[in-house]
């Protein structure tokens, strides 16, 4: 009898032989609950597939992001399962995990009911409590369309194959490979065929790996993104690595909700979205002004001190500006349509930094003079689909405050370090403090434009200068601006979410595409390197962010409203008016309730605007010259001298504390 071939493989790092035919799961002893598939050589794989001569194999944890990934890829599958069993016309979209979930979209003759996906919740949780087992084979292109006929959606995929439109909407199809596989679900008791799905995969290996899952809701979707397309039904779901895991994402997603600063900005009265203006064109109420002006001051003096110049540009421009920067090939769709004005087309600007380059080319450049800070408060305009319009955080017109640096290539490295340091000292003087950095590179896609040599040499620098930084750094393939990689800042908030902040962008292709010069020392001419930086992103997205991850109760400094005067009763107002003026003329906002209300009525309506000091009097504080000190929190501190508590107030202010 002829012994069994053996394989050579790495497993942890160390060398191991194991008998062929050995499956990922065997070699790694998995259980298919805490490891949910293999890593070889650098591709996940199923446990169920066999090993290789040569694998270098790593395990796939279920709370790791690959990990999350297929246990919500998986769930997306028990969810269509489901659909079409309890709806059999239902026609299958795509099914792919995203952040925190997964959804599947369905061609159903109705819109899906709440009702519905309770039905559905509870077929998947019988399906999962099955055990049916994942099972990968490969198809031809030929068998696909035969299995698939019933599925016109799968079949438009199949067609794609190879293609670049399946990639871009997540897919189930294996991208510019050469096989198509089919997965099927499996009875664990015989082996019958229960569905089945065309998908690259991987899975867990059974349904029963998966641990935790919720539907969420349903809504309508175009069919791969595009209007031109029908509508299809979406269903979205979480799933998690454990039940107490995604009890901690629902109990966030409830104080996100309490948070939301649509709601918030109504209830306290900052700003709001007609529907006369459109869809993304908020308005900014007296209150929402108020701390746009201070988060504009403190940006204005910020930048003053770090030796930046104030410029500002138009609200539109002839179009072929964009041709000149290199945009219009790539960003038209979020452009806004042209217009034609005596004979020549215009278009409202999206972005400033192509007129930025029209101020530095305006006259001689000498290299005394860099590096160059030009930054700008300016207004632009994208359009953005509706479907993704939401709130301040995407809106169609923005505020950009905007920066365009010029230098030499050796001042670049140095300016970079600079800038992120300032960056990140800003976006700490607004109360955030937990950052990541995320680096986002080319790829092989032909929308890149420049030398490679300069972009390796741009990366470089922004690799080296965000590892030296110290913050965490996550890479980006493909992520890059067409002109050049990036730094983006990444920032938690008060609940834990993550928001894309600040951008610092290495850009060695529009100044060579605007032609600009400047006089190097040996007097020869050169051409600058451009670095792009939006702090805020957009000051509208940032006021966003901000409402969300104060609640509302803003600090002091920023706070619309910073002290309300409360009189016990209404002899006392005229004191407190007194108490205002003297607060006024300290730059204090300050207002004094005079209302008919009852003092604790008064109290309440402070607290509900989110006004982080109160000021109380009544005939003791003004027989002392003092007042009732009372905080945001409930805290008070009574019989505090006027000037005590006002000083006490302007010092909070200037250190941009939270109370």
């Amino acid at each position: 009898m002829s012994a069994v071939p053996e394989l050579r493989i790495t497993l942890a790092g160390a060398e191991r032989v194991v008998a062929e035919g050995t499956t990922y799961g065997e070699a790694l002893q998995a259980d298919g609950r805490s490891v949910v598939a293999a890593r070889a050589n650098g591709e996940l794989r199923d446990l169920a597939a066999r090993v290789a001569e040569g694998d270098e194999v790593e395990p796939v944890e279920v709370g790791s992001p690959d990990g999350r990934a297929i246990v919500r890829h998986s769930t997306a599958h028990v969810m269509a399962q489901a659909v079409q069993e309890l709806f059999p016309e239902a026609k299958l979209g795509i099914g792919p995990p995203v952040d925190n979930g997964f959804y599947y979209d369905f061609d159903v003759k109705n819109p899906f009911t709440p009702e519905d996906l309770k039905r559905v919740e509870k077929r998947m949780r019988e399906i999962v409590k099955q055990g049916q087992i994942f099972s990968r084979r490969p198809v031809s292109d030929e068998d696909a369309l035969e299995e698939l006929a019933a599925e016109p959606y799968k079949l438009e995929l199949i067609g794609l194959k190879g293609g670049a439109g399946a990639q871009a909407d997540g897919a189930d199809v294996e991208v510019g490979g050469a096989e198509l596989t089919i997965y099927d679900n499996l009875d664990p008791k015989t082996g019958d065929l229960c569905w089945k799905d065309l998908c690259r995969g991987p899975h867990v290996p059974t349904t029963r790996s998966i641990p935790a899952f919720k539907l969420m809701r349903s809504g309508g979707a175009y069919w791969r993104g595009s209007e031109k397309n029908p509508q299809l039904q979406r269903i979205y779901g979480t799933a998690w690595e454990s039940r107490d895991k995604q009890d901690e994402y629902l109990h966030m997603l409830e104080e996100a909700e309490k948070r939301d600063h649509r709601r918030l900005g109504a209830e306290l009265d900052l700003f709001s979205f007609p529907s006369e203006l459109g869809s993304g064109l908020p308005v900014f109420h007296p209150k929402g002004g108020i701390i746009r002006k201070e988060m504009e001051d403190y940006m204005r003096r910020r930048q003053g001190e770090a030796g930046y110049e104030f410029v500002n540009t138009p609200h539109i421009t002839k179009s072929q500006l964009f041709e000149t920067s290199g945009h219009l090939p790539w960003y038209a769709e979020d452009m806004f349509p042209p217009f034609e004005l005596e004979g020549v087309e215009y278009r409202v600007k999206p972005m400033n930094c192509p007129m930025h380059n029209l101020i530095f080319r305006a006259r001689g450049r000498s290299y005394r003079e860099l590096p160059l800070r030009l930054c700008e408060f300016g207004s632009v305009y994208r359009y953005e689909k509706s479907g993704v319009v939401h709130g301040l955080t995407r809106v169609r017109g923005m505020t950009q405050d905007d920066s365009h640096i010029y230098c030499t290539r050796e001042q670049m490295v140095g300016e970079i370090k600079s800038l992120l340091t300032f960056v990140l000292s800003v976006l700490r003087d607004f109360g955030l403090s937990e950052f990541y950095l995320e680096l986002s590179t080319r790829d092989d896609s032909d929308k890149f434009i420049g030398d490679p040599a300069d972009w390796d040499e741009a990366t470089d620098a922004l690799r080296q200068t965000a590892l030296e930084s110290g913050l965490e750094l996550v890479d980006d393939p493909g992520g890059a601006a067409f002109y050049g990689p990036k730094i983006s800042v990444q920032a938690k908030d008060a609940i834990g979410r993550t928001w894309q902040l600040s951008t610092i962008q290495l850009d060695l292709n529009q100044p060579k595409r605007f032609e600009l010069e400047y006089q190097a020392a040996d007097g020869s001419r050169q051409t600058p390197v451009m670095i792009h930086r939006a702090l805020f992103g957009s000051i509208e997205r940032f006021l966003g962010v901000l409402t969300e991850h104060y609640a509302g109760a803003f600090p002091p400094w920023l706070a619309p409203v910073q002290v309300v005067g409360i009189p016990i009763a209404e002899a006392h107002a005229s004191y407190l008016q007194d108490v205002a003026k003297r607060a006024r003329e300290r730059g204090i906002r300050i207002e004094v309730d005079a209302s008919d209300d009852r003092m604790q009525k008064k109290i309440r309506n402070a607290q509900k605007s989110k006004v982080p000091f109160m000021l109380l009097a009544g005939d003791e504080d003004i027989a002392n010259g003092a007042v009732s000190f009372r905080f945001r929190n409930g805290e008070q501190k009574n019989g505090v001298p006027v000037d005590e508590a006002i000083n006490e107030i302007v010092d909070a202010i200037e250190r941009r504390i939270q109370v």
